[in-house]
C-alpha cells in the first residue's frame, strides 16, 4: 500500500532518470508516490529530447496526461489536456512526446514492465479486459457534480471509469468560493495534482503542483476555492462516498518514564486545541467555511457551528467529561452517595470500586467492513473495501504524521 502524502509540492521532489522501458529519448521523472508492493506509481515526467516507444503491452493499467506540450498516440496528436488509458495486458500503439512536454503518468497493479509487439493485432493476456481509451480533455465540457458536498460550484471532467472496480481518474473544478466546512473519509484511496488554481485547507495549501495520496478512510477537509478557483486530476480506486464528521477531536498522551527533569517520570497529553491559540486561518476562510454551514442549514442540514481547531472550547476536554459521567452513572459508585474525604485511612477490603466502561460511542471495530481482518488485505490497515447502500460505515483513520513538503504549507497539527 502506498503511504500517506499530504501535502507535497512537486519541488519538494527529487528528479530520477525516468523509468520508461523500451523507449528512445531522455526523461526525468518525480516519484509522487509508489506502491512498493506492487508497483503501483504516480509520476511527474519531464522530456528533455523528443522521446518515443513503438507498439506494446503494458505490465500495469498506465495513464498519460499532458500537463503541457504535445503527445501523439498511434498518429494522434493531442496538446494540453491530451490523455491515454492503456489497460494492462492489451496491446497500445506507438505513443511519442514532443521535447520539452511536461505529463502525469499513472501505473496501477503493477510495475513499468512494457513488452514490444509488432502490432496491435498480437494477442491480450488472458485475463485482460477493457481497451485503450484517447480523449482530449479540453475539449470536454465540464460537467456539475451531482453531489458536490454542502455547496454547488464543484464541477467534473470523467477520463475513464473501470466497470468493474470503480476505479476511475476525472478532472475536478471548483469555483471561486465553493468551501466544505466538513471533515470527510471515504471507503477507496482518493489522489490528486493540482493543474490550476488555490485552495486552502487544514493540510495547507493547494497550488499548482501540489500532491497528496490518501489511503482509503483518512480523514481530511476544510476546504475553501480562493480567486480563479481550483483544478485538479483526481483518482479514486473505487466508487467515491463521502462520510461526514463535525464536533471532532483528538487528545493523547501517557506516562513518559524519562521525560521530566533529570530523566524523570513525567505525564503528557495533547489535542489538537494545543497548537498555538493563534488562528492559522484567514478571515476570508473562516467566512467562506461560515457560508458553506449555512448553505447546508438552508438546505435541512442540522450542523454545529464552524470553529477553528485551536480556538474555541477544547472539545476533547468536554468528550472527557461526558465519558466521566456516563462512567458515573454505568459503573464505579453507582448511586451510593460517596463525597467523604479520602484523606483518613480507607480500607476497602472486599469493596472493589473497579473501573467502569465509559461509553464512547460506537467502538471502531464494530464498524469494520465484514472481510476488514480476514482478506488479503487484513495486513494493511488503510485498503479500500467495496461498500455499498446498507453497509456499515466505518470510522476515519487518524494519519498524524503523513510524508509532507519540507518547504511549504501550513500545517495544524494532524489537520484537524
Amino acid at each position: 500500500m502506498r503511504p500517506h502524502v499530504e501535502l507535497i509540492q512537486e519541488d519538494d521532489y527529487v528528479w530520477h532518470g525516468a523509468e520508461l522501458v523500451g523507449g528512445e529519448g531522455r526523461a526525468s521523472e518525480r516519484r509522487l508516490s509508489v506502491d512498493e508492493e506492487d508497483g503501483s506509481s504516480s509520476l511527474r515526467v519531464d522530456f528533455h529530447t523528443d522521446w518515443g516507444r513503438g507498439p506494446g503491452i503494458h505490465h500495469a493499467n498506465s495513464e498519460y496526461y499532458v500537463l503541457e506540450g504535445s503527445m501523439t498516440y498511434g498518429g494522434r496528436q493531442i496538446g494540453k489536456g491530451g490523455y491515454v488509458y492503456a489497460p494492462k495486458g492489451v496491446p497500445a500503439d506507438a505513443i511519442t512526446f514532443a521535447e520539452g512536454t511536461r505529463i502525469l503518468h499513472y501505473r496501477e497493479y503493477g510495475d513499468a514492465g512494457f513488452d514490444a509487439v509488432d502490432s496491435l493485432a498480437a494477442p491480450r493476456w488472458a485475463d485482460a479486459r477493457e481497451d485503450v481509451i484517447v480523449i482530449d480533455s479540453d475539449a470536454m465540457q465540464w460537467d456539475a457534480v451531482p453531489n458536490p458536498g454542502p455547496m454547488p460550484g464543484l464541477f467534473i471532467k470523467y477520463l475513464h471509469v473501470d466497470p468493474v472496480t470503480g476505479f476511475y481518474t476525472r478532472l475536478v473544478h471548483a469555483q471561486e468560493g465553493w468551501a466544505d466546512h466538513r471533515l470527510a473519509h471515504h471507503p477507496c484511496y482518493e489522489e490528486a495534482y493540482t493543474t490550476q488554481g488555490h485552495m486552502e485547507y487544514n493540510f495547507g495549501t493547494l497550488d499548482l503542483g501540489t500532491y497528496f495520496f490518501r489511503p482509503a478512510r483518512v480523514k481530511h477537509g476544510h476546504f475553501t476555492s480562493m480567486e480563479g478557483g481550483a483544478t485538479w486530476l483526481l483518482r479514486s480506486d473505487g466508487e467515491l462516498f463521502n462520510w461526514y464528521t463535525q464536533n471532532e477531536w483528538v487528545r493523547w498522551g501517557g506516562e513518559g518514564i524519562n521525560y521530566g527533569p533529570g530523566g524523570g517520570a513525567m505525564r503528557w497529553s495533547q489535542s489538537s486545541h494545543e497548537l498555538g491559540g493563534e488562528s492559522r486561518r484567514s478571515d476570508e476562510d473562516m467566512e467562506m467555511l461560515r457560508a458553506s454551514l449555512e448553505y447546508a442549514r438552508s438546505q435541512g442540514a442540522d450542523e454545529g457551528d464552524v470553529v477553528e481547531h485551536g480556538l474555541g472550547t477544547d472539545a476533547s476536554l468536554i468528550a472527557i467529561a461526558k465519558a466521566l459521567d456516563t462512567a458515573r452513572l454505568q459503573g464505579g459508585h453507582g448511586d451510593h452517595d460517596h463525597d467523604h474525604s479520602h484523606d483518613h485511612d480507607h480500607d476497602h477490603g472486599d469493596h472493589d470500586h473497579g473501573v467502569p466502561e465509559a461509553d464512547w460511542g460506537a467502538a471502531p471495530a464494530d464498524l469494520e467492513h465484514p472481510d476488514q481482518r480476514t482478506d488479503e488485505h487484513a495486513h494493511n490497515w488503510g485498503a479500500g473495501r467495496v461498500w455499498k447502500q446498507g453497509d456499515p460505515i466505518p470510522a476515519p483513520i487518524l494519519s498524524s504524521l503523513p510524508v509532507r513538503s519540507r518547504s511549504r504549507g501550513r500545517w495544524d497539527g494532524d489537520g484537524m
